[in-house]
């Protein structure tokens, strides 16, 4: 199941850090793209630049019970990223379930499977019928962010 996104960029400002970073769409490579960049720093309890987009334009719940998986079709600078699922199981902005991809030079399609997503400061299990929101974050370590986001579906 494709998926046509409409990418937010969200970063550590929210909350007071001083990463930074941009998001822009270009067409690239003969596709829609999203591609985020910038340089994240642990200042003042920052960390990160994000882009992120809701499954339905209303912000409700998208089954995905029926498939395995997410795959994502990037490229990007050799660092690794995080991909951030929430769910409407979740009820804080900080909780999230969060695998690590690493994006190479060329294009390839990176497939994680729902399994491989762990609990980020919740309890609460990882429910593919509840889901909300897909995220794309350069996180955690000072480094400079180059990710570009060319697909994003489901697989079974």
């Amino acid at each position: 199941m494709q998926l046509s996104p409409n990418w937010e960029y969200v970063s550590d400002h929210v909350m007071g850090g001083v990463s930074s970073g941009g998001m822009r769409k270009e067409y690239l490579d003969h596709r829609d793209v999203v591609r985020l960049r910038g340089q994240i720093s642990l200042e003042n309890n920052g960390g990160f630049i994000q882009v992120a987009f809701d499954l339905n334009p209303d912000g409700s719940d998208l089954d995905a019970s029926d498939w395995r998986g997410l795959e994502l079709e990037v490229c990007g600078n050799g660092e690794a990223y995080d991909v951030r699922l929430r769910t409407s199981d979740l009820s804080h902005s900080w909780q999230s379930f969060r695998a690590s991809i690493v994006a190479n030079a060329q294009w390839q399609w990176v497939r994680v499977p729902f399994a491989a997503f762990t609990q980020h400061r919740t309890k609460v299990v990882f429910n593919p019928a509840a889901l909300r929101r897909v995220g794309v974050l350069a996180i955690g370590r000072v480094f400079e962010a180059d990710i570009t986001v060319g697909g994003v579906r489901f697989y079974k």
